[in-house]
């Protein structure tokens, strides 16, 4: 899902309108950074509060071959921090549905099961291990609305305890399977297939998430639950969709450029949706503080009054932007993504950016780990990523570059880890 595909966020095509009350009833942030351009090591951070690199996961999981071409592990090493268990250690009852790819599936048979990290309770696709959907029950029966009613049955049971709730829908991952009855409500697109079976999920998934909300307010959880809203990519980039056609790739990036696969905007700036009554402001948008996946760890234990486990995050407590103040960050971000030349790139050329990337206050630099491609953004005078203005600002590229390649220099390899 990408940073326009809300109609808070500019969708004139789809009215998104259960996730839309999320936001008038809470804050919306588009700042807000996720730490890959693809699902696995974008996972792994809001898992474990640290850069996905760390753990030798800077790309999708695939089958062993694959993962040692690329040096990566098969799956999240489950001594690593994770969310779930602090919270369960903090006397919360947890619970993961949905896409789980951070071990598991194709001939990764030894993967931990998500109860390794810290779950009472889990039910995953094929990309993890332990009970999962079957998609051959009813394939129109659609994955977000198996995975809601999982959720629904298990607040029911726990209303009465502190619960942590992990839901990773994935119904707006292609392959778009909608049901029947949503494509009808969309056939004004038919004439653009994948922008009509986009559009078709994405309003299912939004009536789920809807009912999800509701039920929790029906039970008088609204100011006991925190909702954290967003996606873990930008939309899909295959370059099967531009044989058809410039402008028939689904989902949206407002704009920005990159998809997924990119570590230009378009493929790692999403928006973030958190709503809790009567605590965080309402109908707040803070288009300012500078937010990330790896702050999901410090800041909701935080806010839980949980005690913090002994970790090295690499992201912040931002509670206190939640709640209402506005964030100077102090720290940069940093980016890695891929490390040999297979990694998958977006369909257009003009949305595949160096595999490295800084974002720091109003700059954001971006270059290849071999020190090739550098390209500087200056925020404050423009967010398209149109204009690399490194010979403009020489000494600003030479001490970010320095600054994220040094970053680069220090992540462990497959060799060291072996």
């Amino acid at each position: 899902m990408g940073f326009g595909d809300l109609s808070c966020t500019g969708n004139t095509n789809v009215e998104t309108q259960h996730i839309d009350r999320l936001a008038r009833e809470g804050s919306l942030f588009k700042q807000f950074y996720v730490a890959s351009p693809i699902c696995s090591p974008s996972r792994v951070g809001f898992t474990t509060g640290q850069y996905p690199a760390r753990h030798l996961i800077n790309s999708f999981l695939a089958g062993r071959k694959r993962n040692r071409e690329r040096g990566m592990r098969d799956f999240l090493n489950p001594a690593a921090p994770a969310i779930a268990r602090a919270f369960r250690t903090g006397g919360y009852v947890t619970a993961h549905y949905g896409k789980w790819h951070m071990g598991g599936g194709r001939d990764i048979d030894d993967a931990p099961q998500p109860s390794a990290y810290g779950f009472d309770e889990h039910f995953v696709n094929a990309e993890g291990m332990g009970p999962r959907v079957d998609r051959k029950i009813d394939p129109k029966y659609t994955w977000t609305r198996t995975y809601v009613d999982k959720s629904i049955d298990f607040i029911d049971r726990n209303k009465r305890e502190p619960f942590y709730l992990q839901l990773w829908l994935n119904d707006v991952h292609d392959r778009h399977v909608p049901s029947d009855a949503f494509l009808e409500r969309h056939e004004r697109h038919a004439d653009r297939p994948f922008t009509h079976r986009f559009y078709a999920v994405l309003d299912e998934m939004d009536e789920q998430l809807g009912r999800l909300v509701d039920h929790v307010d029906s039970l008088g959880l609204g100011e006991k639950t925190l909702f954290v809203l967003t996606s873990d990519n930008g939309p899909t980039a295959w370059r099967h969709y531009y044989r058809k056609g410039p402008n028939v790739a689904p989902g949206s990036t407002a704009g920005f450029r990159g998809r997924k696969w990119s570590l230009y905007e378009g493929g790692i700036r999403m928006p973030l949706i958190v709503r809790w009554k009567g605590t965080i402001p309402a109908g707040r948008v803070d288009d300012s503080s500078i937010l990330a996946a790896v702050d999901f760890f410090p800041t909701l234990i935080r806010l839980a009054k949980v005690t913090p486990p002994q970790v090295e995050f690499d992201g912040i407590d931002a509670g206190h932007v939640f709640l209402g103040q506005p964030l100077q960050r102090e720290t940069p971000l940093f980016w890695e993504y891929g490390r040999d030349k297979s990694y998958l790139k977006p369909g257009r050329v003009v949305d595949r950016s160096p595999n490295c990337a800084i974002r720091e206050g109003r700059w954001k630099l971006l270059i290849n780990a071999d020190g090739s491609g550098l390209e500087l953004y200056d925020f404050d005078q423009a967010t398209d990523e149109a204009q690399n203005v490194a010979a403009q600002h020489p000494v600003t590229a030479k001490r970010l570059a320095k600054r994220l390649l040094d970053w680069r220099a220090s992540l462990p390899s497959l060799d060291d880890a072996n």
